[in-house]
């Protein structure tokens, strides 16, 4: 008996593995085609003698849940195709059913045609002009914009806490998605993601409310074909902690809502208002009549050689005019407004206006400070405008060798400077108004 019982265990380990079907009387090995046992065959063809029969397989029975049933009750089995019919829709009712603190929000299926928009608008300067839409990444910047009252179109977010980090009663109007963090990496411009992408309406400088506008001087920026998006960002910055009252921008500019620009202006954008595109009729309507616009200038005013001789309005700013450097290259980082003014130039009579030095008292009313792009330099039309208004040519004074400063370096030296000299005379004059009323009184 016990040798009889070694031998069947000896045969169990080769044919464990082996599936008898007597049907069709065909062998199948259940490990080799265990997935071709679960497919259901449209129909069976047999070789040899039944070639020409075709046999279609029974239809397989569906697996029913049972369900308490009376005596001599049959289960229905519309119940399964009901059960399975509530599965398939559970994750789409999921959409309208999320929500965070009470914000709807529904989440990006694959092919969602609206996560295609950021590139859009964050490439395009002309999809962000045409569609009115401007795209800001980070907490902070879509907070700043929230607080000044700009309109969120969509929202973007990969973690519900990332979302509890903005103001959510100010998102009640916008579509909120939420996405994948690995999605956010391929759109973002950034290294190291927030994880939070907003899409805004354009906002109206005029519309939105800024609070530090109670703190403003009597102080304007106006920036002259700036095309470099990091200084444009970094004098926009700079105009906001100086207090400027407002900035404005020539045609010539790089568009202010391009994302480097928005990197670099670290929220400047909704801390005071910021005219783009405009030109100089309508930038003489932004300024006050009583203004007195000042140009930056590298021009030593004690040069009587001529090495620095004047021939153009582009010599103005903040282009060498050394003899030694007569060709110099520029990465242009706007060619929408790519322009022959240099060959338009020549031939004009260039305004005189006085140099100063920049610690010269120049800001004693209202003012406004012109600052030309490192490629182009000033125009002619900011020359003439600080020669109508009695003006003055700014110089910062620097060591022998160096060429000339950065453009915004030099726009913060200005704004600080005319900061200083319109507090000091806002001061005096305050103090000379009491006293005039003392005595008045006395």
């Amino acid at each position: 008996m016990a040798a009889l019982i070694r031998g069947v265990i000896r045969l169990l380990p080769v044919e464990k593995n082996v599936f008898l079907s007597t049907r069709s009387d065909i062998i199948v090995e259940s490990t080799r085609f265990l997935r071709g046992l679960r497919r259901k065959p449209v129909r069976v063809l047999f070789p040899d003698n039944d070639a020409g029969k075709v046999v279609k397989p029974p239809p397989q029975k569906k697996m029913v849940r049972n369900r308490p049933t009376a005596a001599g009750e049959q289960p229905d089995r519309s119940d399964a195709v009901n059960m399975r019919s509530k599965t398939l829709k559970e994750p789409y009712d999921n959409i309208t059913k999320d929500s965070v603190d009470g914000l709807r929000y529904e989440r990006a299926l694959p092919g969602d045609k609206r996560l295609s928009r950021l590139v859009s608008v964050a490439q395009s300067r002309k999809f962000r002009e045409q569609q009115g839409k401007i795209l800001l990444e980070g907490r902070r910047l879509i907070c700043d914009a929230l607080e000044v009252g700009a309109r969120p179109q969509m929202v973007f977010f990969s973690m519900a806490d990332r979302l509890r980090e903005l103001p959510l009663d100010k998102l009640r109007g916008a579509t909120v998605v939420k996405v994948k963090f690995e999605d956010i990496k391929i759109w973002s411009d950034v290294v190291a993601p927030q994880g939070v992408i907003a899409i805004f309406a354009r906002p109206d400088p005029a519309r939105l409310s800024f609070s530090q506008r109670d703190q403003s001087l009597p102080l304007s920026l106006i920036c002259d074909n700036v095309r470099d998006p990091g200084n444009l960002g970094t004098m926009l910055r700079c105009a906001a902690a100086a207090g400027c009252h407002e900035v404005l921008l020539t045609k010539g500019c790089v568009d202010v809502w391009e994302p480097k620009v928005l990197r670099a202006g670290m929220g400047a954008h909704f801390r005071l208002p910021v005219y783009p595109n405009l030109d100089w009729d309508e930038i003489r309507n932004h300024l006050p009549n009583s203004v007195t616009a000042h140009v930056a200038d590298i021009r030593d005013p004690d040069d009587e050689d001529g090495t620095n001789k004047l021939s153009k309005p582009g010599d103005y700013g903040w282009v060498s005019t050394s003899p030694k450097r007569k060709t110099i290259e520029y990465e242009e980082y706007d060619s929408d407004f790519d322009s022959d003014s240099d060959s338009e130039d020549e031939g004009l009579s260039l305004p005189r206006v006085e140099t100063k030095l920049y610690h010269e008292n120049w800001a004693q009313s209202p003012t406004a400070l012109v600052i030309g792009g490192e490629t182009r330099g000033l125009s002619t039309e900011a020359v003439r405008l600080a020669e109508k208004t009695d003006g003055s040519r700014l110089f910062i004074p620097i060591v022998s060798g160096v060429d000339s400063l950065n453009s915004a370096m030099a726009a913060s030296i200005l704004l600080f400077e005319g900061r200083r000299q319109l507090s000091m005379f806002l001061q005096t004059a305050e103090k000379k108004r009491q006293s005039k009323a003392e005595r008045k009184f006395s």
